[in-house]
């Protein structure tokens, strides 16, 4: 069975840090994307940052340089670090990933195109 558990959320003041991971089980892809979303509520999930799979990472732009994903796939992790946070930052964090055949590809943005999801990390940043 598939299951993605992520861990790192918190409360913290703005202007400081955590770092969220996600632990990927039940699956080693040979080929995939993974991707950190956030969501506050009633609004819809919103990316933030993705390797796609052919490795390479992109942001959103309002991340403006403050976070880093990154991905261990011996260990089967994603993990994002946030530095700087502002509590517009505040949200539920989630992280998927994406299947790929053969020759495809996968950016990781498509929210649909995303096959399993964790049950996410709460982030509070307070001002």
């Amino acid at each position: 069975q598939v299951h993605l558990a992520e861990s790192g959320g918190g409360s913290v003041q703005a202007g400081g840090s955590l770092t969220l991971t996600c632990v990927l089980s039940g699956l080693r892809p040979t080929k995939s994307c993974m991707a950190w979303y956030r969501q506050v509520p009633g609004k819809e999930r919103d990316g933030v940052a993705t390797i796609d799979s052919d490795d390479a990472e992109s942001y959103a732009e309002y991340v403006d340089g403050r976070f880093t994903i990154s991905r261990d796939k011996a260990e089967n992790t994603l993990s994002l670090k946030m530095n700087s946070l502002k509590s517009e930052d505040t949200a539920m964090y989630y992280c998927a990933v994406g299947l790929v055949s053969d020759g495809g590809f996968c950016s990781g943005w498509d929210v649909d195109a995303m096959d399993y999801w964790g049950k996410g990390t709460l982030v509070a940043i307070s001002s």
